[in-house]
């Protein structure tokens, strides 16, 4: 069985780098996710290894924090692992403070410190 990745928030050019990296690195399974609410619908249906958030959600400019927030908040799936997807080393901060495991920006899609950082979760 394929790790399976939901990406929530990112547009339709930064969620197929994502996809295509993790499909390439990991040959995980990209399933795409638009706000708190199909996200964790998602999530509640199961089999999801790990979530990437973009830092502001594509579909409307909201904050991903507040659908980190959202996940952490419900005991069904709080223990899936989520990372925000930023280059700016202050919302990392912050999303860590809100128990997301260390993130990366869309910058970094393609580094190998990247894939390190999501072989944990996604790697066999």
């Amino acid at each position: 069985m394929p790790k399976v990745l939901l990406d929530c928030g990112n547009c339709g050019p930064d969620f197929n780098a994502i996809r295509a990296m993790a499909e390439q690195q990991f040959g995980a399974e990209v399933r795409q996710s638009h706000g708190t609410e199909d996200t964790l619908d998602l999530l509640r249906a199961g089999d999801i290894d790990l979530v990437t958030v973009n830092r502001k959600l594509d579909r409307d400019y909201s904050d991903g924090i507040e659908v980190i927030r959202a996940i952490k908040a419900d005991p069904e799936v709080s223990s899936v692992p989520v990372m925000l997807v930023t280059n700016f080393p202050e919302h990392q901060a912050q999303a860590a403070s809100e128990g997301c495991v260390p993130g990366f920006g869309k910058l970094a899609i393609g580094d190998p410190a990247t894939h390190a950082l999501l072989a944990p979760f996604l790697g066999s």
